[in-house]
């Protein structure tokens, strides 16, 4: 059987994609070339289902969450409040997995960051 390697791509409806990929790059360091391909630092994928009226992902009308790892959840929140980004209060801790926290891009996207553990 044919299986998927990993994540191939992550695509964005956005009013001004331009200033949604600013943003993506100056607050989270996503650094892509000029054709959108980012070298990803060597980890785990999380790939998960949930039920149609939760509440993680954000408001109801967000189908998908993009969840990226960090080295240090901690300095990333506290940079990106530091750049008036929309951060969550709320940190969650999952033993043996890791911790949690939420942005909110420019474009209304719930974006889940994680410091394995």
């Amino acid at each position: 059987m044919e299986r998927v390697l990993g994540i191939g791509g992550y695509f964005l409806r956005a009013a001004d994609p331009a200033a949604l990929s600013a943003w993506y790059r100056d607050c989270l360091g996503l650094d892509v070339d000029e054709r959108g391909l980012w070298q990803q630092d060597v980890g785990p994928t999380v790939f998960a289902t949930f039920e149609s009226d939760t509440d993680y992902l954000g408001s109801l009308s967000q189908q998908a969450m993009l969840n990226f790892r960090v080295r240090d959840l901690d300095a990333m929140l506290a940079q990106l409040r530091s750049q008036g980004a929309d951060v969550t209060e709320d940190i969650q801790e999952m033993e043996r997995v890791g911790r949690f926290g939420w942005v909110t891009d420019p474009g209304d996207h719930r974006v889940e960051l994680w410091q394995p553990a």
